[in-house]
């Protein structure tokens, strides 16, 4: 029996983040679980902290290919069965070329396939799966270029969720009860590299708040650790710039209240039951973050725009910000609440099932000849 052979095409930096790159470690470790082997292609960026991830988990990093012509030779040279493509940049050919080259080919998307002809498609945000957005028992995705039906079968919603296991390990076993404390620990991060420097900016109005608390900043670059050390605190608060650590699911945890980007590590704070405030950053989180916050899964800060712009709109859009904090801040049975929604929403288990319907799928292709675990 032949050991399954997976790619996962997707890049990182201090311009992309590390959001494809995160989902698709996750998705790495459950395929080397169950015995496969496992390549990543692409290029990370000054991130000597991923690259250290994958080398720990003895993970090739290749080169990655954009073409379809290149991305089917890559696949070929490797003699990989499944590829996985997660990327808003790569030729959107490559998915069909790949499946017609007879490799079969799951595309990680947010909303829109941008055209892709995959066998498998996954959208693993919140709501993707609700009347009118997709159903994950069917192929139907609204704008996806195929007159609203894709060509393969698409996973659709958070219980798809991809989580690695410094996430579900640390996963608690109820969601944090409301707990009463005269300084908060708030953490704040803005993905691994923080592309759009929220973190300056959240600080500033977590400052404004007036609150006290212990403020510990992820700051993923140089330029934005000098912004965050230029903030002066208030009284009773202390503001902590650290490294992006792989320690951070710890801090997650030991926090009162995490400020985020509404971007993937969204799935990582519901599974750790973190009471969240989320900022929208870019345009593509802007549909998931409106139904999070309207779900009352974390609360709502606003977009980044809107808390960067000058004059009398700039002003109330980060007084309302700091309002919705500091009532955070002071209520312990508020951040519960918005815990104990979010730990109920993401179990931790998505990536198995995508997994699981992957092997299903090459299985049956092969005639059960594909191993499911080592």
């Amino acid at each position: 029996m032949s050991t399954l052979r997976v790619g996962l095409r997707c890049d990182a930096g201090p311009r992309r983040g590390v959001g494809h790159l995160v989902r698709c470690l996750a998705l790495a470790e459950e395929f080397l679980a169950r015995g496969a082997h496992v390549a990543v292609l692409g290029t990370v960026e000054r991130l000597d902290w991923a690259t250290a991830e994958l080398a720990a988990r003895g993970i090739p990093l290749l080169p990655g290919p954009d073409t379809a012509a290149d991305l089917v030779e890559a696949a070929r040279r490797h003699e990989l069965d499944v590829l996985v493509l997660d990327s808003y940049e790569l030729d959107p050919a490559g998915a069909g070329a790949l499946r017609d080259a007879g490799v079969y080919t799951l595309a990680i998307i947010d909303g829109d396939s941008r055209g892709q002809v995959a066998d498998l498609y996954l959208d693993q945000n919140f709501g993707a799966e609700l009347p009118g957005l997709g159903s994950g028992l069917g192929p139907e995705l609204p704008g996806a270029g195929f007159g609203g039906r894709l060509p393969g079968r698409l996973l659709a919603g958070s219980r798809y969720a991809l989580l690695r296991d410094a996430v579900t390990s640390a996963r608690p076993p109820v969601a944090p009860p409301a707990t009463a404390v005269g300084r908060p620990r708030v953490l704040a991060f803005f993905g691994g590299t923080d592309a759009v420097g929220a973190a300056p900016v959240l600080t500033r109005v977590l400052v404004a708040t007036g609150h006290p608390m212990d403020l510990t900043v992820i700051v993923g670059r140089p330029e934005i650790e000098a912004e965050v050390e230029d903030v002066t605190p208030g009284r009773g608060q202390i503001i902590r710039p650290v490294p992006p650590t792989t320690a951070l699911p710890d801090l997650i945890t030991a926090a009162d209240l995490v400020v985020s980007a509404a971007g993937t590590s969204t799935w990582e704070l519901c599974c750790l039951g973190a009471p969240s405030a989320l900022v929208c950053v870019v345009d593509n989180q802007r549909e998931s973050y409106t139904r999070v916050v309207r779900h009352g899964l974390a609360a709502g800060l606003g977009e980044l725009p809107e808390l960067t712009a000058g004059g009398v709109a700039g002003r109330a859009a980060r007084a309302a910000a700091a309002r919705t904090l500091h009532g955070l801040l002071g209520s312990p049975q508020r951040r519960a609440t918005l815990a104990a929604r979010a730990w109920s929403t993401i179990d931790g288990q998505g990536r198995a099932r995508v997994v699981d319907e992957v092997f299903d799928a090459v299985r049956a292709a092969a005639g059960d000849t594909v191993p499911v675990s080592g």
